[in-house]
């Protein structure tokens, strides 16, 4: 038993990403409208923000008579408000957790895989994992690391580039347009509407390294001609190891007041379900943070 009592501070961490911005640029443009609209909520103690490439975290204190619910509401409130000052570039909304940031994990969940890719595993852990773990009680934050999302990394040659003339801003136009996902219309035909449903996005490195960048005396430029297209993920710079081996890890924190030994058996008790929701190549252990006491070593006696 703890010989003080244990005071939760209602905290909420508000998260949002912006891929391949810098730092200041997701300071500047992510940060700053989302701490003036959550700075306007009522009761706020205190708020620091810390920005990375390509994220931005923003934690905000209540005090301690404020309901953490309710700041809760607030927050998404703030959310919703400054989605209009945010770039339009920005892929997903802001999220926010109740949690502590100065608690420990209560659990560490890790995947592993010897045929699956840690971009497959990431995307597992993201779209899967990390939805359901959330809605289990006395869970307040779920963060997935160790990988991010596939992508399709390509990387341009600044030789083959100035031999045919082609600038970074042609490379990017022609990706972005051999990448859309928009509605391609309808076809009227007498009475009858045929919707037009052909899909333009490429999900895929072979897909992408026949795209026609540029036409140079008559005969084209694909994409392969002036770098390299490769099958990747978004960041390059994370890695996870659970053993020695590759591993993507998610690392869950409790809600405040929440029980540590009652949410970890809660979560273990879903394991088997959210085992059977993922490809059964992905090893799917389990390990506590939590040291547990080891057994006392009694001294034995001997008779000679």
């Amino acid at each position: 038993m703890a010989p003080l009592p244990e005071v939760d501070f209602p905290v909420i961490s508000v998260k949002a990403t912006l891929p391949g911005a810098s730092p200041e640029v997701v300071a500047n443009t992510v940060a700053s409208p989302l701490e003036r609209h959550l700075g306007e909520n009522r009761d706020v103690t205190e708020m620091t923000s810390s920005s990375t490439v390509g994220s931005t975290r923003i934690t905000l204190q209540f005090g301690l008579d404020r309901d953490i619910d309710g700041a809760a509401r607030d927050v998404q409130a703030a959310i919703n408000a400054a989605r209009a000052d945010l770039p339009t570039s920005l892929r997903s909304n802001p999220t926010y957790r109740k949690v502590n940031p100065a608690d420990a994990p209560i659990l560490v969940l890790t995947l592993t895989s010897d045929t699956l890719t840690k971009g497959q595993l990431y995307d597992a852990a993201s779209t899967v994992l990390a939805q359901k773990l959330s809605q289990v009680d006395g869970i307040g934050e779920v963060i997935v690391g160790g990988s991010s999302l596939p992508a399709v990394r390509v990387e341009l040659n600044p030789q083959a580039l100035y031999k045919y003339g082609i600038g970074l801003e042609d490379v990017r136009a022609a990706l972005a347009s051999a990448n859309a996902h928009s509605p391609k219309g309808a076809i009227d035909v007498g009475a009858q509407r045929y919707q037009i449903y052909a899909n333009d996005q490429a999900n895929e490195a072979a897909a992408y390294r026949s795209l026609i960048v540029a036409y140079r005396n008559g005969a084209p430029v694909r994409l392969s001609d002036v770098g390299e297209v490769t099958d990747s993920v978004e960041n390059i710079r994370n890695a996870g190891l659970a053993n020695g081996k590759p591993a993507v890890l998610v690392i869950l924190y409790r809600s405040p007041n929440a029980n540590i030994i009652a949410t970890v058996d809660r979560v273990k008790a879903l394991l088997p379900r959210l085992r059977a929701s993922i490809s059964p190549a992905i090893d799917l252990p389990s390990r506590s943070t939590a040291r547990q006491p080891s057994a006392p070593r009694w001294p034995r006696s001997s008779r000679r």
